[in-house]
C-alpha cells in the first residue's frame, strides 16, 4: 500500500481546566487506509475527534486534511464546513438517526446541501425547474447505492428507529458516506454488535476503503475489529500516545500491555494469555 498522508495531526493538545484530555498527540492517518485510535477509558479518543470534527477547537497544534488542491486547516474552520467544504464525516457511538423519517430520508437528509444549492433556496423546488429535479434523481440515486452496500435496500420504505441496532449502524454509515466525505471519522462502530454483526461491519469497512479510497478514522473497543481490519493503530493513555504501528506489533508494545493490565502484568503473564485478556479490553 502506498502511503499518501490524508490528515496530519500535530502537537495538539486540548485541557479542560487542569486536565489534559489530549496532550502534545501527532500521528498520521494515510489515504485509502483504515486507522485505528485506542486506548483505555478515559485516554482522549472522542475529545480527538471532537477536535478533528469541529465540536471543538484545539487550544494548541494543528490539523491538515490534504485534499488534491491543497491542504485545508481544520481548527480554522468553522464546525459546518469541517463538513461541507473539507469534506470529514463522521458518527458517534450512540446512534444519531432520524428514527420517524423513513431509511431513504435519512440518506435524502444528508444531502441537503446539494440539494439546497439545486433548489435556489426552493424556489427552482417549488417550481420544479430541472435543475432541482436533476439534483433529486441523483439524491436519490446515491442514497439506494448506498442502501444496497449496506444492504438495506429492501428497507428503504421503513421506519429507520424500526430497525434492528445493527441495521441502524449500518444505515448511520450509508448516510455519512452520501456526503462524500474524504475521511470518515467512526466512533466505535461495532459497539453492541454481536459477533455476526461484527463481521458484517468488518466487510463494510473494507469495501469502504477499498472500493472509495477514502481514508477511515476509527475509535474501537473491539479488538476482533481492531485486529482485522485497521492498517495503522495509534494508542493513547491519559491524553498521549505511547504507541502507535501495525495491529500485532501494538499489540504486542509492552506500553500497550502496561496501559490496559498494570505495570507487572506483562511479565507475569504470558503472551497467549495476554492477547486474552487484551482482546476484550482494546
Amino acid at each position: 500500500m502506498t502511503f499518501t498522508p490524508l490528515l496530519e495531526v500535530e502537537h495538539v493538545t486540548m485541557r479542560f481546566g487542569g486536565l489534559f484530555a489530549v496532550n502534545d498527540l501527532s500521528f498520521t492517518a494515510a489515504k485509502g487506509a483504515i486507522t485505528a485510535v485506542i486506548g483505555p477509558n478515559g485516554a482522549g479518543k472522542t475529545t480527538l475527534f471532537n477536535c478533528i470534527t469541529g465540536f471543538y477547537k484545539p487550544q494548541v497544534g494543528r490539523l491538515t486534511l490534504h485534499h488534491d488542491n491543497g491542504p485545508v486547516l481544520l481548527e480554522r474552520l468553522d464546525d459546518h464546513r469541517i463538513s461541507s467544504t473539507a469534506r470529514v464525516a463522521r458518527t458517534f457511538q450512540n446512534i444519531r438517526l432520524f428514527s420517524r423519517m423513513s431509511v431513504l430520508e435519512n440518506l435524502i437528509v444528508a444531502q441537503h446541501k446539494d440539494l439546497m444549492g439545486a433548489s435556489l433556496f426552493s424556489m427552482a423546488g417549488l417550481l420544479g425547474l430541472a435543475r432541482y429535479r436533476d439534483a433529486e434523481r441523483k439524491a436519490v440515486e446515491r442514497a439506494r447505492f448506498w442502501l444496497d452496500k449496506v444492504g438495506l435496500l429492501g428497507f428503504a420504505d421503513v421506519e429507520a428507529g424500526s430497525l434492528p441496532y445493527g441495521s441502524q449502524r449500518r444505515l448511520e454509515i450509508a448516510r455519512a458516506m452520501c456526503t462524500d466525505p474524504l475521511l470518515l471519522c467512526l466512533d466505535e462502530p461495532a459497539a453492541g454488535l454481536n459477533p455476526r454483526e461484527s463481521h458484517e461491519l468488518n466487510t463494510l469497512l473494507r469495501g469502504i476503503r477499498d472500493e472509495q479510497g477514502i481514508g477511515l478514522l476509527l475509535i474501537e473497543h473491539d479488538m476482533s475489529v481492531v485486529m482485522e481490519i485497521s492498517d495503522w493503530v495509534v494508542v493513547l493513555d491519559y491524553g498521549k500516545k505511547i504507541s502507535e504501528g501495525v495491529p500485532l506489533d501494538v499489540r504486542r508494545d509492552p506500553a500497550v500491555i502496561r496501559a490496559y493490565l498494570g505495570e507487572d502484568e506483562n511479565e507475569a503473564l504470558p503472551p497467549e494469555i495476554i492477547d486474552d485478556l487484551l482482546g476484550g479490553k482494546l
